[in-house]
């Protein structure tokens, strides 16, 4: 069980504390309910770009790293679809200076050309390297394009393309900054040996001033149901053939989202899973093959990736993929399979929850999903599962109309 204290300040601003005693350190963990799926089509990439600018200075600090690098401190920061994340470890008696940097970053950003230039050509640069030069790097802009048709989950963080990153204005940038960089849209926790009381006197003293605005409810066009099986290839010069397949599922609050993720478990991972089991030990078909999901604020994706051996036909493999998969459908999986990968999701999150770091990133995602106490609740709903919720979710999840499908490789 993870103790945790809240306060919410009059600006909206609400603040997670969790102290830990056997460390020196302290993290701040600042979660902007802002990501890649809050931007217009036609000016992907932008929330990513905006995490890149929030470390180039302000008008009072000129290098935000510097400084908290001064007070013997490190940080870092991570866009997604649905969110962007901030974080500082140092030391706690140096708690301050790291408040001081945050509410600093987002009252004085200093958005000069200069410095948009810069991280227009950090980012550009990191497009190029992740998703232009390398294998398979194009595959996320691929089955995102194909399963989502009017979602903005249909381009991925990094943006639809670098022509599109180029040509951001500086009121572009201010534009998104000044609507989604907002006391009232945030969440901070602050996790290590720092008592409530200092925490929230703290917090009040360089956030409490500053004015929040109400967010206005998000709009986002609902993704149409897929009614129809869809196929694509991708011809390129890369090591494998693969088959990426994407199904449309719930959203990472759904009632069936952790069922979905455990379906996901007790197809692709680890050594006895069915994939494995299944596909590439009882044939030569497969070189790998894994399943995962995307735990996402609205309906997101099931994900299927299998890397063919040398020589298989894509149409043979894609038939041996729906045979395990019906399988599922058809007999269910048992109490010892559901057992295994709950035990092994237990096992997983309390690993990820050791350090205080972890735990405040943790903290600020359940406050979003549904209250920071679902960090402790959440294993009660894996607990629950039944072999009937998992037979329901493969049933609706594997419907064929619900699949999209993509050859990729030389052979396409």
């Amino acid at each position: 069980m993870i103790q945790f204290s809240t306060h919410r300040l009059k600006n909206g601003l609400t603040l997670i504390h969790h102290h830990v005693a056997n460390t020196s350190m302290v993290a701040v963990n600042l979660l902007y309910d802002v990501g890649s799926s809050d931007e217009n089509s036609a000016k992907t990439g932008l929330a990513h770009l905006m995490e890149h600018l929030m470390f180039s200075g302000t008008k009072h600090v000129a290098k935000f790293d510097e400084m908290l690098q001064q007070a013997g401190g490190d940080s870092n920061a991570w866009t997604s679809i649905d969110v962007t994340n901030y974080y500082d470890i140092l030391p706690s008696q140096n708690l301050e200076t790291a408040l001081w940097l945050e509410s600093e970053r987002l009252l004085n950003l200093n958005l000069t050309e200069e410095n948009i230039e810069v991280q227009k050509s950090v980012v550009i640069e990191e497009f190029k390297q992740r998703y232009l030069n390398q294998p398979y790097g194009d595959v996320l802009h691929l089955t995102h394009g194909q399963a989502f048709t009017v979602h903005p989950y249909r381009w991925p963080t990094i943006g639809l393309d670098v022509d599109t990153i180029k040509g951001f204005t500086r009121d572009d940038i201010t534009s998104f900054h000044n609507r989604f960089y907002n006391v009232s849209n945030a969440v901070m926790c602050i996790s290590g040996n720092v008592d409530f009381d200092t925490a929230v006197t703290l917090v009040e003293k360089w956030f409490g001033d500053i004015e929040g605005t109400i967010m206005q409810p998000r709009q986002l066009p609902d993704e149409p149901v897929q009614d129809a099986p869809r196929f694509m290839t991708q011809h390129s010069d890369v090591p494998n053939n693969m088959i990426f397949r994407t199904y449309h599922m719930c959203d990472r609050a759904g009632d069936c989202y952790q069922a979905t993720d455990l379906v996901s478990d007790i197809l692709g991972n680890g050594m006895s899973s069915r994939f494995y089991q299944q596909l590439i030990l009882a044939t030569d078909m497969f070189a790998d093959i894994d399943a995962s999901v995307l735990g996402s604020r609205d309906p997101g994706l099931f994900y299927v990736r299998a890397r063919l051996a040398d020589g298989v036909d894509f149409d043979v493999a894609n038939k041996a993929i729906d045979s395990v998969l019906r399988r599922l459908i058809d007999e269910g999986a048992t109490q010892h399979e559901i057992d295994k990968c709950v035990n092994k999701y237990l096992s997983n999150k309390l690993f990820e929850n050791v350090g205080y770091a972890e735990k405040a990133v943790s903290l600020c995602n359940h406050q979003l999903l549904w209250g920071a106490s679902g960090i402790n609740t959440e294993k009660d709903r894996y607990k629950a599962i039944t072999p009937r919720d998992i037979a329901e979710v493969a049933s609706t999840l594997f419907n064929s109309s619900n699949c999209s499908t993509i050859y990729y490789g030389p052979d396409a």
